[in-house]
């Protein structure tokens, strides 16, 4: 199954965001939306989700997106937005609950899976307002995964949407959501995660859209995208690919993406 977008142009008031951007994603493959602030990487997203407004066509797995009802969607895909805001006392539970609403089902017994597998392990009765920045990101995390647990299912395979899953994260945690994400992938379902951070990128994804100006720039393997000429053009700097500086100190993550 395959999310086809052709064309797709969003504009804010008289201000153009998107211009005729055009992209193939694949289940079963990790895919990265990168490019500089302001290049239109959320707004992407949103347009991706039927969040905003568009002008040109998205299909997940040959159906128009806007011939979806609602219900049907939330059990096709989970999005996890940039920020998440709750105004009401929750326990980590009882968020982590309303992804398995938006299915329709209770299965409980989601909940501490879910929150183990974002190394969150006996939070379910904890107050979500009292936690830090990041376990809250790892709550939606929780609750998204909860949505959609099942890679593929008898309908075929769902969707993960990532905007900045990682942007509160300590490394540590960083990696933890990476491997989360990248194992979805490849037990059959379909990731697409807005990232700033290159090096993860480079290490987790199978297909990079470098995004500029509104506008898809490159679009291919982390190899074929990630390049020197590329990145500095897009980022509007001197960018080296696998050159570390003489002096200084750097620190990386040098592990298996697996």
């Amino acid at each position: 199954m395959s999310l086809i977008a052709q064309d797709i142009a969003v504009s804010i008031g008289r201000k153009r965001i998107l211009n005729g951007v055009s992209l193939q994603a694949e289940a079963g493959q990790f895919t990265a939306i990168v490019g500089p602030n302001g290049s239109g990487k959320t707004t992407l997203m949103r347009a991706l989700t039927g969040e905003l407004p568009h002008r040109g066509a998205i299909r997940l797995g040959g159906r128009d997106l806007d011939a979806f009802a609602p219900e049907d969607l939330a059990r096709r895909r989970g999005v996890l937005p940039q920020a998440a805001a709750l105004s009401f006392p929750f326990t980590v539970a009882e968020v982590v609950r309303i992804g398995l609403e938006a299915r329709g089902e209770r299965a409980d017994a989601l909940v501490p899976a879910a929150l183990a597998a974002v190394d969150l392990p006996g939070f379910s009765g904890r107050h979500y307002q009292q936690l830090s920045g990041g376990e809250q990101q790892r709550v939606q995390l929780a609750r998204v995964l909860a949505q959609v647990w099942q890679p593929v299912d008898d309908q075929g395979p769902r969707w993960l949407f990532l905007d900045e899953p990682v942007s509160s994260l300590d490394i540590a945690h960083q990696l933890t959501v990476m491997r989360l994400a990248a194992d979805y992938a490849r037990r059959g379902g379909g990731v697409i995660a807005v990232m700033h951070d290159l090096n993860l990128t480079a290490l987790f994804a199978q297909k990079v859209i470098l995004m500029g100006k509104g506008e898809v720039l490159a679009q291919g393997t982390p190899a074929e995208v990630l390049t020197d000429a590329t990145l500095s053009h897009a980022y509007g700097c001197d960018l080296r690919v696998n050159a570390v500086p003489a002096e200084g100190i750097w620190i990386l993550p040098q592990v298996a993406a697996g």
